[in-house]
């Protein structure tokens, strides 16, 4: 049966056996773009959002070629910035590689198997989002000082970050036709092959955005590896801000963490393709039957109990021991109702405007080719591994010389938190259009409507779900942030993060206690919601 689309409809893809099954959807074919040039409806948000971003990285310029090229390239070539980069690699290559393994196993066991119990699973596969690296980082080196060094920093920000692999994974797997695999194994494909030749490269999109975020997210974490004693760039630059005047030497190694994080996008991108998996045949969509698990069903359960136990209880019940046994634990009620506060109010305002600034970039991204999409989808990531405290020091030194009224004011706190995680949003945005068929996109604009008014009443309605799951996963992030926030935030101002930041500085682990668990209580709730999220 052929879809009932324009004579350019994408074909269905083939299955194993090379046999195109009738009434297949065309969901893992090429997305076939509306056009090399998006509408200035996108292209303009679009641009102040990749400027806002790349604001920093113009300060990181100035400051880096302060004393001339030559010295800067002294910096980058010496042995010790080459063994920095080599551990930063290879710290983030074994935290990308372990949570593609966690999120992409725990996805498939709680969205396609028969698994007992498995929307609970999937809660607590997202639970891990509410607990700040640091705070995991601590609680596994309390318990375990030998495990500082690389392997408790990889331990511990696997644990952290297995969730940003999570969450797009089991949404796209919910939002594949199941019809595809079903034809395959109805010619003789076994479940394996099937998994390996349909379903794995309808996912490829998915978890490779996913395991983009994880690298990103490890390059840039400070608290984490600070804790671990682990030298990599951010624990480096932050040395070198603290001990010196001259912030040549941190501005130069920020630069090189900027060119990995280029590199790491186009690399994400050339492995991602243009692939999709809208669904445009006709009919309802419908969830795919749940596979029996048989002898599978104890070692599947004991799997997810055993990643449970390791990224929420252990550090839950190491808080829970400080607060027990710590004398230095003073539940100061009205500091901590007043941290929590201004935790929730620039947090969602945070997530609010980063959505928003998101949507056009990640819009673009999904249904347009082209030089200027790619280079707007490269800016929105690019201030994604700039450290948090570069990035506060560069709005620092914009504010201070040009817009001194914005100087320690929340304006520039929250603009801290777009450049830092737009990636986030945009990440989001782009895998929900992906799924969205562009093919109601072209009917609308064959009927006449602007391009606003496919994007609002078009595409924007079609990913809402998927868009509402990048503004609750920026939200949780914004409450952990810690570096920008420290340095950025208004005067009188206290956050959860903070108040817990200084008390571990000097070691009143019973004393910051509190606010971790205020911390995590708060998180828990957008990471259950989207735990428990079906679009």
């Amino acid at each position: 049966m052929k879809n009932p689309g324009p004579p350019a409809s994408r074909p269905a893809p083939r299955t194993g056996s090379g046999t195109r099954p009738a009434g297949a959807s065309a969901s893992a074919g090429r997305v076939r773009a509306v056009g090399n040039r998006p509408p200035a409806v996108l292209v303009v948000p679009a641009v102040a959002a990749a400027l806002l971003v790349l604001l920093p990285l113009g300060y990181l310029g100035v400051r880096a070629l302060e004393r001339g090229a030559g010295y800067a390239w002294e910096i980058v070539a010496d042995r010790g910035t080459v063994e920095l980069l080599g551990r930063s690699l290879g710290l983030a290559a074994a935290v990308v590689a372990a949570s593609l393994v966690l999120g992409v196993s725990l996805a498939w066991l709680t969205v396609r198997t028969a698994l007992p119990g498995a929307r609970a699973w999937g809660v607590l596969a997202t639970l891990p989002l509410a607990v700040p690296s640091y705070v995991a980082a601590f609680a596994w080196v309390s318990a375990a000082p030998a495990l500082s060094g690389f392997a408790g920093a990889a331990l511990a920000l696997t644990l952290a970050c297995f969730p940003y692999v999570y969450l797009p994974t089991a949404a796209a797997l919910r939002g594949i036709d199941p019809a595809q695999e079903e034809a395959a194994r109805s010619l003789g494909a076994g479940s394996l092959r099937t998994f390996l030749r349909v379903t794995l490269p309808q996912l490829r999109p998915a978890a490779a955005g996913g395991g983009l975020l994880v690298a990103l997210y490890v390059l840039s974490d400070f608290g984490a590896v600070s804790i671990m004693r682990y030298d990599t760039f951010t624990r480096a630059i932050h040395t070198s801000y603290r001990a010196s005047f001259d912030r040549t030497p941190a501005a130069v190694l920020s630069c090189v963490l900027v060119v990995m994080t280029v590199l790491l996008v186009t690399a994400e991108n050339r492995t991602r393709g243009r692939a999709g998996h809208a669904r445009t045949g006709r009919g309802a969509s419908r969830p795919a039957p749940r596979l029996p698990l048989g002898r599978l069903r104890v070692p599947a359960l004991a799997w997810c109990a055993a990643v449970a136990a390791a990224a929420v209880a252990f550090p839950v019940a190491t808080l829970g021991y400080w607060l027990a046994v710590g004398n230095s634990a003073t539940w100061d009620l009205e500091r901590l109702l007043s941290a929590s506060w201004s935790t929730l109010a620039v947090a969602a305002a945070g997530a609010a405007i980063t959505t928003a600034l998101a949507l056009p970039v990640g819009v673009i991204a999904a249904r347009y080719r082209g030089r200027t999409a790619r280079l707007l989808e490269e800016s929105a990531y690019a201030g994604h591994a700039v450290p948090g405290i570069t990035v506060a020091l560069a709005l620092v030194f914009f504010s201070v010389r040009y817009v001194y009224p914005l100087y320690q004011q929340l304006p520039l706190l929250l603009a801290a938190y777009t450049v830092l995680f737009l990636p986030l949003a945009v990440g989001a945005v782009r895998s929900a259009v992906l799924q969205a068929p562009p093919v109601l996109e072209d009917v609308a604009r064959s009927l006449g409507r602007s391009p606003l008014q496919v994007l609002r009443e078009v595409t924007v309605p079609l990913a809402a779900p998927g868009v509402a799951t990048g503004a609750a996963l920026t939200f949780v992030v914004i409450m952990k942030e810690l570096p920008a926030t420290l340095l950025l935030r208004p005067t009188g101002m206290d956050t959860l993060a903070a108040r817990l930041w200084d008390e571990t500085t000097v070691a009143a682990y019973a004393a910051a206690a509190p606010y971790a668990v205020m911390l995590i209580l708060i998180a828990s709730v957008p990471a259950y919601l989207l735990g428990r999220h079906r679009p």
